[in-house]
């Protein structure tokens, strides 16, 4: 076994990230980074380092799960789902089922849950929102929901206003009419199981860049089995369907990434 096969079996077994789920490139440049931070010259080095220091484990964890987010991140994708997804699945109820797969610190399950709370000011919707990702330190912070002004570049006073609270350390505090609609949790997009069914949306955003050729069709399957007859899919810009995930999906805005799932035949 090679020094960096051997590290990675320590990473998945002391710091809990299953490196098998991303390309090993990825796995490579993050531990390669940490490296040089750390002053460690050679895998084995590090290997030793690693398993000695638990500040390590906690700053490899984080280099390996980083998160890059804010509210409403490519506004054109939220305003086409405000315009296009919105509407058609609430025309004919008043009940929305969201899932957003990887949601790290929370704020795109927070931007979605502002879509449709912008969408209840006109007609009351039941609404929940299942946000969920593999990291527990970014889960609690999206549950507390604090966040820099900076993150909020792309909201108007208004819905800042609307949605948020100004603390006095200057940081802006999600109000509970957000929070009550949004549902966090751990889960492993790689345990083949999905966070809920009889979805109306999932949206899973700059995660699949992270994962090889079969985990992405895999993870296409598990998105179209969560999805009920009806439902949609949306992507990161930069990503895309596998072509033998294209039949489970049907382009609603191509530009967008917005799919629809497709009937089954």
């Amino acid at each position: 076994m090679d020094d960096f096969t051997s590290l990675n079996r320590t990473i998945e077994r002391i710091v809990g990230i299953r490196t098998s789920q991303y390309k090993e490139d990825y796995i490579k440049r993050r531990v390669l980074s940490r490296m040089r931070i750390s002053g460690k010259e050679t895998f084995e080095d590090y290997h030793r380092f690693l398993i000695l220091d638990n500040g390590e484990k906690e700053s490899l964890k984080n280099a390996l799960t980083i998160n890059v987010t804010e509210f409403f991140r490519d506004p054109d994708v939220f305003r086409a789902v405000g315009q296009k997804v919105l509407p058609d699945v609430l025309g004919t109820r008043k009940k929305i089922r969201i899932w957003c797969a990887g949601c790290a610190t929370g704020e795109e399950a927070y931007s979605y849950a502002i879509l449709v709370r912008e969408y209840m000011r006109m007609s009351p919707v039941d609404a929940t929102i299942y946000a969920t990702d593999i990291d527990r330190v970014v889960l609690d912070r999206a549950r507390e929901g604090v966040y820099d002004i900076k993150a909020l570049k792309n909201l108007t006073e208004q819905q800042i206003r609307r949605y948020f609270t100004l603390r006095e350390d200057g940081k802006y505090e999600v109000k509970p009419t957000l929070k009550e609609i949004v549902r966090f949790s751990h889960h492993d997009l790689m345990s083949g199981v999905p966070a809920a069914r009889f979805l109306d949306l999932v949206s899973c955003r700059n995660v699949t860049i992270y994962f090889n050729e079969k985990q992405k069709k895999d993870l296409a399957t598990l998105f179209y089995e969560a999805l009920s007859q009806g439902g949609y899919y949306v992507m990161g810009k930069t990503e895309y369907l596998l072509r033998e995930s294209e039949g489970l999906f049907t382009p609603v805005d191509s530009m967008q990434k917005i799919y629809g799932k497709s009937p089954v035949q």
